[in-house]
C-alpha cells in the first residue's frame, strides 16, 4: 500500500493532532489522548485475526510533572507497557500533550497519577496497559545497555532501495540460531514525514540470513512511512514469510521525541527482553 492509501485508510481517524499547530493545555485532560486503530498497518500486511507474532509496545516517558497538594512539582519517569493485542495504538503526539495536561494539575499522591495514567491510557489503547512510575532515585546510575548479538552495520555494501523490499533478503544453506543487531534503522513518521531513528536486533532459528542481504533490507525502510509499530510488524513479517525461521524475534528501540521513546518487541516464541536504554535514547 502507497503512503497516499495508507494516509487515507477508511480507519485512520480524521481528526489526528499529529502534524498540527496545537494549544498546550494546562490542566489535565484525558480527552488529548488520540488513539489508532492498528489495523491501519495490519491491513497492509494481510494479516487477519490470527497474528503470528505476540509482544508488546514498551513506552518510556521523560517529561511527566504534576503538583502535589501543597503546589510543589512532583517529577517522575514513565514506563509503561501496551500488549499487541489492543485495538489501538496511542498516537505519540498525543501522548505527549497528554503528559503535559498534569503540568499544573493537582494529585495528592504518586499512586493517584499511576492510577489515572493506567485507566486512561487502557482506555484509548483499548486494553489493560501496565504503568510504572521511577522517581529520579530509582532511575539515577542505571548504565546504558545495549542490544544482544552481532552487529552486522560494518557490511561493505552498495545501497540503492530505500522503500522495504523482502526480495533483498538471501538465506544460506547452513542452519543456525542466531542474534544480529543494526543501528542503521530509520523510517519517517506516517503524518509528518520527520525521520524515526533506531536500532534494531533480530533473534531467530533455521536457515542463517546472509547479514549483508539483511542490512540491505534495513536500510530500505530508509525513505519508508509507518508508525514505529507497524515497522517493526512488517519486518517481521517480510523475515518469517521469506526466511521462513523456525523461530524469530524483532525488537527495536527508537531514539525519543517529545520526551518519548516507543519500543516494540514481536516473537514467536518468546517474552519480551528487559527494558534497557540505549546510547542514543
Amino acid at each position: 500500500m502507497s503512503l497516499k492509501e495508507i494516509k487515507n485508510h477508511q480507519d485512520l481517524p480524521k481528526d489526528l493532532t499529529l502534524g498540527q499547530s496545537v494549544t498546550y493545555e494546562e490542566q489535565y485532560s484525558n480527552a488529548l489522548l488520540q488513539a489508532v486503530p492498528r489495523s491501519v498497518g495490519r491491513d497492509t500486511l494481510a494479516l487477519g485475526t490470527s497474528l503470528p507474532f505476540k509482544g508488546v509496545d514498551i513506552w518510556n516517558g521523560y517529561e511527566l510533572s504534576w503538583l502535589n497538594t501543597k503546589g510543589k512539582p512532583q517529577v517522575a519517569i514513565l514506563r509503561c507497557i501496551i500488549p499487541h493485542t489492543s485495538l489501538n495504538l496511542v498516537e505519540s503526539k498525543s501522548f505527549k500533550l497528554y503528559l503535559n495536561s498534569f503540568n499544573q494539575s493537582h494529585f495528592a499522591t504518586w499512586d493517584d497519577v499511576k492510577a489515572t495514567l493506567k485507566s486512561d491510557l487502557s482506555a484509548c489503547a483499548g486494553e489493560s496497559v501496565s504503568v510504572m512510575l521511577l522517581s529520579m532515585n530509582e532511575i539515577a546510575g542505571q548504565p546504558l545497555g545495549a542490544l544482544d548479538g552481532t552487529c552486522i552495520d560494518e557490511q561493505d555494501i552498495t545501497v540503492s532501495t530505500y522503500q522495504p523490499d523482502a526480495n533483498l533478503l538471501i538465506t544460506l544453506d547452513d542452519v543456525v540460531e542466531e542474534t544480529v543487531n543494526s543501528n542503521l534503522l530509520k523510517s519517517n513518521c506516517l503524518i509528518t514525514n520527520q525521520p524515526d531513528w533506531a536500532s534494531i536486533q533480530v533473534r531467530y532459528s533455521g536457515r542463517k540470513i546472509d547479514h549483508a542481504s539483511l542490512l540491505k533490507y534495513f536500510i530500505s525502510f530508509r525513505q519508508h512511512n509507518e508508525f514505529h509499530e507497524q515497522c517493526v510488524e512488517r519486518i517481521f513479517c517480510d523475515i518469517l514469510n521469506t526466511c521462513k525461521p523456525d523461530k524469530l524475534s524483532v525488537y527495536a528501540r527508537y531514539t525519543r521525541r517529545g520526551g518519548l521513546d516507543i519500543n516494540p518487541f514481536r516473537s514467536n516464541f518468546e517474552q519480551a527482553y528487559e527494558d534497557i536504554r540505549l546510547p542514543r535514547q
